[in-house]
């Protein structure tokens, strides 16, 4: 008993005697002492110091920048030279490219999907049997810029006709529309003298499409804006990528006619970017310019001219209108809210992931 009394009051002492004394350091802890601090520009509270900080931090990461970039391009010349292949750029990460992965991403090899087309509600439009006939309607309460947007729609889509919606019901117009042989009804709806929605119905068997309309910019507030003229547009779908997606693309297809005239040079452009569809309109030319060939300056030819050559640049004028669509439901057949059945339906429990897109 006595051993172990003694062996634990050593012990203790050694502890009472280390405790108070600093720990010896590492050499790991001194190599991180050695390097030098940044000084970051929010820890300074005088203003003139720190601004001359940020401005001091700035300037250092532009000149690191421009080193960056021009070792790589020293490398990719070095590798030129010697026939071998340049090193591959560097792809950004991106929300899109970084996106959740998703079964229902179309494949061109899916044979299901083909199967599908040939039997949806849009194959009579591509396979040529009808002729796009569309409907432009208003919902009760109608304002100035609706009846606006609705003008400028009915110079973007051909064939289209605009029928004041009165006080009659959404389903009395589908029932007229079908007798009178329409293949397509769009209802503009405003809120606060504001157009805030867009209402999508195909005929005869639907689906139905309800979209949030914002961003609404119209062609008299475009700066430099082009008029177009009565030429059928080209349509450009771009990045519909899902089943969903792809049924939406159809849907909005199914607008205009097979056979644009490309001398008129409009393009009509839908672009989903992370679920929302930018509508763009758009006049286009064809133009040559007179480039230098890339010689220094001051050096000329034989003949005392300066070697130019020509390319072929495209230039673009916006006709407008310019606006933002969100996808809010998709519906089976028609127009009915009570006893009509949703293919998909937007809930704010889906919006958990800036990373999870449907379209």
């Amino acid at each position: 008993m006595s051993d172990i009394h003694l062996t634990l009051v050593y012990e203790v002492g050694i502890c009472r005697r280390t405790m108070g004394k600093k720990r010896p350091r590492d050499e790991e802890d001194c190599a991180v002492d050695s390097q030098p601090k940044i000084m970051q520009p929010s820890s300074i509270k005088n203003k003139i110091k720190r601004s001359m900080v940020h401005a001091k931090l700035k300037e250092e990461k532009k000149l690191e920048k421009k080193k960056r970039i021009k070792s790589r391009d020293a490398a990719e010349k070095r590798a030129l030279e010697l026939g071998e292949e340049p090193p591959k750029p560097k792809v950004p990460r991106t929300i899109e490219n970084t996106r959740e992965a998703d079964e229902t991403v179309c494949r061109p090899d899916d044979e299901e999907l083909f199967a599908d087309n040939a039997a949806d509600e849009f194959s009579a439009h591509f396979s040529r049997v009808q002729t796009p006939k569309i409907l432009i309607t208003t919902s009760r309460f109608r304002c100035t810029r609706g009846n606006q947007l609705i003008e400028e729609l009915l110079s973007v889509i051909p064939n289209a006709h605009y029928y004041k919606r009165g006080t009659f019901e959404l389903k009395k117009i589908v029932e007229y529309a079908k007798n009178q042989d329409f293949t397509f009804i769009i209802v503009v709806h405003t809120n606060r003298r504001e157009p805030n929605g867009m209402l999508f119905i195909n005929l005869p068997d639907g689906p139905t499409a309800h979209f949030n309309l914002s961003s609404l910019v119209l062609r008299k507030d475009i700066k430099n804006h082009g008029n177009p003229t009565s030429h059928q547009p080209e349509l450009i779908l771009n990045n519909f990528t899902t089943r969903l997606g792809h049924r939406i693309g159809r849907m909005i297809a199914s607008v205009f006619p097979h056979d644009p005239n490309f001398r008129g040079r409009r393009v009509v452009t839908f672009h989903n970017q992370r679920d929302f569809i930018f509508f763009r309109h758009h006049r286009y030319i064809f133009e040559t310019k007179e480039v230098n060939s890339g010689k220094p300056k001051g050096k000329t030819t034989e003949d005392g001219k300066k070697k130019q050559k020509d390319t072929i640049i495209a230039r673009l004028q916006e006709c407008g209108p310019r606006f933002t669509l969100k996808l809010l439901s998709l519906q089976h057949g028609t127009f009915d809210t009570k006893g009509g059945e949703y293919e998909w339906v937007h809930k704010p429990d889906m919006d958990t992931s800036r990373r999870r897109f449907f379209l």
